[in-house]
């Protein structure tokens, strides 16, 4: 084996306006540390280095802030006629795979991918889903991180588009945008103008039908240096009966 090559897929938890509910993050420094310990042990300044303690940090968030993996019991209650699995139910062996990158810089802002996409996407580079394969939706939208423009930029994932990934034997797939489905903002035009139910959340949805997880903001998919031939992990952090896991997926490269 060659030396490998680690490329952090996540973004940060961070109180910025690409968030659509900010989290609430205090940091405790090392002297707010040292008050804490010298009342656990009973210490004086002087007991400690330099009278100093630990750090701390207490938040406050969704489990669908930063970069996080959504469980079926996100989408629905039941998936293929049986109850939803949460996220601490997900097989592991679905999380470490390998992984395939499609193009979709070239979908226009509140567009929804469909078959055909996915169809050209891998015929463009030469390659044919495989079971348990993750698939990682590139949509350029990670570049606008950290600002308000996020939310509401980029294409997202169809109902027949992550059915037909589904069908494949695909369980987790992921997008580098908000969402996995098209921007709110563009569902509700597409609603609006249709009063069709159907457009809404449709990616998400298709969970009823088909058991699957998805990552949301995902970021680097451009730093991969291969749409394929590359492992991806994203175990997801065990969060009793939640609907989603923080996670830091990474593509492994071999070089």
């Amino acid at each position: 084996m060659g030396r490998l090559k680690f490329i952090d897929l996540s973004v940060p938890i961070e109180a910025v306006p690409s968030e659509f509910v900010l989290p609430e993050i205090v940091h405790e420094d090392h002297r707010k540390g040292a008050e804490v310990m010298k009342l656990v042990f009973g210490a004086r300044d002087s007991d400690l280095p330099e009278g100093l303690g630990w750090a701390n940090d207490t938040i406050k968030l969704q489990t669908h802030t930063g970069t996080h993996l959504d469980a079926p019991w996100h989408y629905f209650p039941t998936s293929e006629g049986k109850k939803s699995k949460t996220i601490d139910e997900i097989p592991l062996e679905w999380c470490f795979s390998d992984g395939v990158v499609l193009d979709m810089r070239h979908k226009p802002n509140g567009s929804v991918i469909t078959v055909e996409d996915i169809k050209n996407a891998l015929k463009r580079i030469n390659y044919e889903i495989k079971p348990l394969d993750i698939v990682l939706i590139m949509t350029g939208v990670d570049k606008y991180w950290g600002t308000p423009e996020y939310l509401n930029r980029g294409c997202g994932m169809g109902r027949e588009s992550t059915i037909w990934l589904c069908d494949k034997g695909v369980k987790v797939m992921g997008i580098d945008s908000w969402g996995f489905d098209a921007p709110f903002v563009s569902i509700r035009e597409r609603f609006e103008r249709t009063r069709d139910g159907s457009v809404i959340w449709e990616a998400h949805f298709a969970g009823r039908d088909r058991e699957y997880c998805h990552i949301e903001k995902l970021a680097n998919l451009d730093k991969i240096p291969r749409p394929f031939g590359f492992k991806v992990a994203c175990f997801p952090i065990k969060i009793t009966g939640a609907s989603a896991g923080w996670c830091r997926p990474v593509a492994i490269v071999e070089e």
